[in-house]
């Protein structure tokens, strides 16, 4: 078989062979409908591709690394980026590559085209896998193309698709991709077609922006819709948006450009359009026997269909399916910009606004109906931004992953984390806090008389300059016996702080971190891997995936700061609950806040993750813990495990920190770390992000660590493979 088909062979080729998207392509062509100029690389190609350079054994050891119905979000985007590398770096096999070149080169030429999935079981009547799969616009040359048909390949594994891998039968042993090439058409207006309107039975839907469709498609600009009768097409309703942009073919990728005014002020489709839009939608329906979804496109004022595919019923809705809200996490680089700007300008000074007024607010004149009052006040605050946090700064952390995407397509480095050398420093709060820490560990170092008097539990007066400096912390950062989310009892007080310094003051300082890179060399040969007019586009992706780097970890300690509100106020009830001098009354009042008459509950925002039987087995036999290396190194310590916030206290210096999840709040032990080991995990975990600042070997994603591993176990943490290996001599 051909490595390249044109249109006219893909029918006969077969959909196992093409898969759903060209076969319906081939299909509306052979009506006699306008389609763009397609040529499809067909499954076999793949096939020999993965078989040939050996990449399926590298693929099948990523996605068994650990169950992905166990796995947490972060740990699919980076299984998903660290396979999306190895396509990046493998090349295509010599005989196969030299012959599908030769029929790029003959068929396209330096036409700017559309690279887009086609798999099979993609696109077919029961199930409409729009959107889980890559496509690229405008990619012109040879080698271009040749590039983005390897990163289609690679979307077959990409975090949408994983997660929907039993629907999709996405086995490494059966799952195939085929290519299809597409001469892009300069749109001068696009849209979608419903055939079948899923909140009305008896309408159709058009949808239409000006430009090409992908700014539709990725929600950047919000299109005009009309609402027809499906049988008659005749409008029922147009919504009328906002119009200032549109999107256009650049020298590479697309660009956004401002709408002329009377574009502005008018809809992109005339009644005339509507209709024919309309009775293509209809005729496309007769051929496929169903409702179809179509894409299309308006060019000197002639239709093209870029594809179509079935409406289906029933998608991907399961009872309590959290995965479409995973896959709203993705956005596109405009989104992101404006989700910045929100976050950053809006939401932060809002937060440190509303944990300022709770710290200064004194709940010890309260009465005990309006402390209750003021506890049932300050958990809807919390709540209130806990919601803000799961629907703005999670998804902002998409930017992190989107830099690096953007980073090893430009790049194809060997190593799929390079990226992050270019995101750290970056000024993150708990580097301050731990700054701090370090600050007043140094003046215990450097008083003995000092040092002294904190181990035998006296504190300095309120006008010694550690005291004011410690002051100040708690002030800022709080005690630290509790930690963001644990929703468990605490020990309050400056105890809490004193121990750990005394621990801080014992060792001696560490250097700073020394990886050997040379960043501003790595980021040079960053921005050179585009061309010059792409390149005000990767410094700002760049600078857009250092703030989401920094507000990944900097939101937790700002909404902790509010949790922490909570807390003292639920502290303040309590100690009044026990109180000799608090009357009967007082306490039927105070037990009136859910808070103080429950036991104190998980609150975590992390989800956790239950047992698994197998690896327990698979441990017994090798005494290993695969998971996901997220700092690289190698280190070995004796591990110690945190199950609550109070273990926090007792850690020594050296040792490994082994934990469910490092919450923002933890963080302040890592510096005493031999290493760091989660279950849940991802390179964008908070205890990864902390331990690369650091310098420290990191494994996240390490199912049953804490059963498969004992406090006081000698443990060797190997941050490069993702392996915890534990010493014969403690099992």
């Amino acid at each position: 078989m051909k490595p390249l088909l044109n249109i006219d062979e893909c029918l006969n080729a077969g959909k196992e062979q093409v898969g759903g998207k060209t076969y319906c392509i081939a299909k509306i062509h052979s009506h006699g409908i306008r389609v763009p100029k397609s040529f499809c690389v067909p499954c076999k190609i793949y096939d020999d591709y993965l078989d040939q350079s050996r990449l399926k054994e590298r693929i099948f050891f990523e996605i068994n690394r650990k169950s992905l119905e166990q796995m947490r979000w972060e740990e699919i985007w980076d299984t998903s980026l660290r396979i999306r590398n190895y396509f990046l770096i493998t090349p295509i096999p010599e005989k196969i590559e030299k012959e599908l070149a030769g029929l790029i080169d003959k068929y396209c030429g330096n036409t700017p085209v559309a690279v887009r999935s086609s798999a099979p079981g993609e696109d077919s009547a029961s199930n409409s896998f729009a959107g889980l799969h890559d496509s690229f616009l405008n990619v012109s040359g040879t080698s271009e193309i040749i590039k983005h048909i390897k990163l289609v390949w690679a979307s077959l594994y990409s975090d949408a698709a994983l997660l929907y891998r039993k629907e999709l039968g996405l086995d490494i042993q059966t799952s195939r991709m085929a290519v299809v090439i597409q001469e892009l058409v300069a749109s001068d207006k696009s849209g979608i077609f419903f055939g079948l309107n899923p909140s009305g039975s008896n309408e159709s839907v058009i949808e239409s922006v000006y430009g090409l469709n992908q700014a539709l498609v990725d929600g950047d600009i919000e299109p005009d819709r009309w609402i027809l009768s499906r049988s008659t097409g005749k409008l029922i309703r147009h919504t009328d948006p906002v119009r200032k942009r549109y999107a256009a073919p650049g020298k590479t990728g697309i660009v956004f450009q401002d709408l002329k005014d009377h574009e502005a002020k008018t809809p992109p489709l005339n009644h005339d359009e509507i209709h024919q839009i309309w009775k293509t939608g209809n005729r496309l329906e007769q051929i496929f026997g169903k409702p179809q979804d179509v894409e299309w496109t308006i060019t000197n004022g002639e239709l093209t269909i870029l594809q179509a595919r079935p409406i289906t019923s029933t998608g991907f809705t399961e009872t309590d399916d959290k995965r479409s809200w995973y896959l709203t996490l993705h956005r596109s680089y405009e989104n992101l910009k404006k989700l910045y700007d929100k976050i950053e300008h809006h939401l932060i000074p809002k937060m440190i606004s509303e944990a300022d007024k709770l710290k200064q607010q004194d709940l010890e004149i309260l009465s005990a109906q309006s402390l209750c009052s003021e506890i049932e006040r300050r958990q809807k605050i919390y709540d209130h931004w806990v919601k803000i946090y799961w629907a703005d700064f999670i998804p902002f952390a998409h930017g992190i992953r989107l830099f690096g995407q953007v980073y090893n397509d430009a790049v194809a480095p060997e190593d799929p984390y390079e990226f992050m050398n270019l995101l750290e420093n970056t000024g993150l709060k708990s580097m301050e806090r731990n700054s701090l820490i370090e600050k007043l560990a140094q003046m215990i170092r450097n008083d003995k008389a000092l040092k002294t008097e904190l181990e035998n539990e006296r504190m300095p007066d309120p006008s010694h300059p550690f005291r004011v400096l410690l002051d100040s912390f708690v002030d800022q950062f709080g005690d630290l016996s509790c930690t963001t989310g644990s929703g468990s009892e605490c020990d309050y007080g400056k105890n809490a702080v004193i121990h750990l310094l005394l621990e801080f003051a014992g060792r001696p300082i560490k250097a700073g971190k020394s990886n050997g890179i040379d960043t501003a060399q790595l980021k040079d040969r960053y921005i050179k891997s585009f061309p010059v007019d792409r390149r005000d586009f990767a410094k700002e992706v760049l600078s857009l995936g250092r703030e989401s780097y920094r507000l990944r970890d900097d939101d937790n300690i700002h909404l902790g700061r509010i949790e922490a509100g909570l807390f003292e106020a639920v502290r303040e009830g309590r100690r009044r609950l026990i109180h000799p001098n608090t009357t009967k009354d007082d306490v039927k009042i105070l037990l009136k806040a859910p808070a103080l008459s429950l036991e104190p509950k998980d609150q975590s925002r992390e989800e956790k993750v239950s047992p698994d039987k197998t690896a327990i087995e698979k441990w017994i036999s090798s005494r290993q813990i695969v998971g996901h290396p997220a700092g690289p190194g190698i280190s070995s310590g004796r591990a110690r495990l945190i199950q609550t916030p109070s273990d926090l206290l007792s850690f020594k210096q050296g040792e490994v920190l082994v934990c469910q999840g490092v919450d923002p709040n933890m963080t302040f032990v890592v510096p005493l770390a031999a290493a760091v080991v989660e279950e849940r995990g991802g390179m964008l975990i908070h205890g990864a992000i902390i331990a690369r600042e650091y310098g420290l070997p990191c494994i996240t994603g390490a199912s049953n660590a804490m059963k498969l591993i004992e406090n006081g176990n000698q443990i060797t943490v190997d941050g490069y493979l993702g392996i915890i290996t534990c010493h014969t001599e403690d099992l």
